[in-house]
């Protein structure tokens, strides 16, 4: 059996204990390490190395939860982030996607959807907490320019995490054979990663919360 490591990154001691004793009562995931801030993370990083970090996005200490994703990434371009939040901000959701974390979790989430989280991201895929989703949904859609139908296919398997290399070579795809139309969509819709592009395609109702089930 394949384990995952995991740390996890919040201040209330209490909230951390608790979550690794109920993540460890399953044998495929491990806590190897728990951090009170950014900066204690990224001190005991290269000796944890776990493969998803569950972090708060608001925490004590000079650097928050975005741009620590940002220094994890530097250091273990591996690492898996899931950003942890008490409420939701687009802008903030955003910022820490556009980082590179992979997932976005509301801290009061269903234990199951927690793990759910955890197993999505360890397995290369990304997952946004379905409730967030659900208030995409009942918010203005974005103005954008407009996609061509080859975009907008392109755009939902991204989604769906269907695309192949040929489609989505890198976040602005290259000029060769096949790779422009998601450089082209994710310019459009002002995007720089599947992460966030799952964001937008939620609130453009190009894909369903039933699709990324």
């Amino acid at each position: 059996m394949n384990v995952t490591t995991v740390v996890l990154v919040d201040d209330h001691r209490v909230v951390t204990r608790s979550l690794k004793a109920w993540l460890e009562s399953f044998p495929d995931l491990k806590v190897v390490g728990i951090a009170v801030s950014g900066e204690e993370l990224l001190q005991h990083l290269a000796e944890w190395q776990p493969e998803v970090i569950l972090q708060d996005l608001l925490m004590p200490g000079g650097i928050d939860g975005i741009e620590t994703t940002r220094r994890i990434l530097e250091i273990a371009p591996g690492a898996k982030v899931i950003a942890l939040t008490a409420s939701v901000d687009e802008a903030r959701m955003m910022g820490v996607l556009r980082a590179g974390a992979v997932g976005y979790l509301r801290k009061d989430a269903e234990p199951e959807t927690l793990l759910a989280a955890v197993r999505a991201v360890a397995s290369g895929r990304t997952y946004i907490d379905p409730s967030i989703g659900k208030q995409l949904l009942i918010q203005t859609p974005p103005t954008h320019e407009e996609l061509t139908p080859r975009e907008t296919d392109v755009l939902r398997q991204l989604a769906l995490g269907k695309s192949n290399k040929g489609d989505c070579h890198g976040a602005f795809g290259r000029r060769g054979d096949g790779e422009v139309p998601c450089g082209r969509c994710f310019a459009k819709l002002q995007v720089e990663n599947r992460a966030q592009a799952i964001v937008k395609a939620i609130r453009l109702r190009i894909v369903t919360l039933d699709d990324l089930a």
